[in-house]
């Protein structure tokens, strides 16, 4: 029996579109129940009709800054359509800590930079400033401190001396789309378990491959 998936949005829903791609293939062991906006404006929202997704928009405006008032609207549209995992995709609306709690262990969020480093607003910017070789997306589990929580995968790209927040930006999203929907299946085939602050994959085995940056030239002299 697939999964039951809600993916929230609230702009392009780029990572959206990944998972819906993976989702339509007959082996993915989830369906996109929903896909849920925050904003009626959301671009992704004609995105996931042309996919073929059902859509509901549950507005966040109206209730201003009573964040329980909305959650109690979006758990009865995620009850409805009987969803047992979330994606945030670009989900521009903190919740509360009992929202978070509730759906703690089945509520995924990604976030371009290899966390710990660079959470928060404009993580391409604070990886150039910090000088790195590589940096990278991760996917997450959902707690209640924003862009924390037990680490289920990541993916890295190396960082160019002439990158610029948009450049890398772009080569990051790729790796977002390939990442998330990987995740995803991970999840909702029983695949990983929470121990304490640290996710494990079951049956997992170390890559062989090295992402080493910057190249050097073993021709130069």
């Amino acid at each position: 029996m697939k999964r039951r998936v809600a993916i929230l949005i609230s702009g392009r829903g780029s990572n959206m579109a990944a998972l819906l791609k993976a989702a339509a293939e007959a082996d993915f062991p989830a369906e996109i129940a929903i896909v849920v906006s925050n904003r009626a404006d959301a671009a992704g929202l004609a995105k996931a009709r042309a996919a073929g997704a059902p859509t509901v928009v549950v507005e966040s405006k109206p209730f201003g800054k009573d964040r329980a008032g909305f959650e109690t609207a979006l758990q009865a549209m995620l009850d409805t359509h009987g969803v047992e995992l979330i994606c945030l995709a670009g989900f521009m609306r903190l919740f509360t800590t009992e929202f978070v709690q509730r759906w703690y262990g089945k509520m995924l969020n990604i976030h371009p930079s290899l966390l710990p480093s660079f959470p928060g607003l404009d993580p391409h910017g604070q990886a150039l400033r910090a000088g790195v070789k590589i940096s990278g997306a991760t996917v997450h589990f959902v707690i209640p401190e924003t862009d924390a929580g037990p680490i289920l995968m990541q993916g890295a790209v190396s960082v160019s001396d002439h990158d610029s927040a948009d450049t890398l930006s772009e080569r990051i999203l790729e790796v977002e789309h390939r990442i998330y929907p990987d995740a995803l299946r991970l999840l909702a085939s029983g695949q990983v378990r929470l121990e304490g602050d640290v996710c494990k994959t079951i049956a997992s085995a170390a890559s062989g491959n090295f992402l080493i940056s910057p190249v050097i030239d073993q021709a130069g002299g």
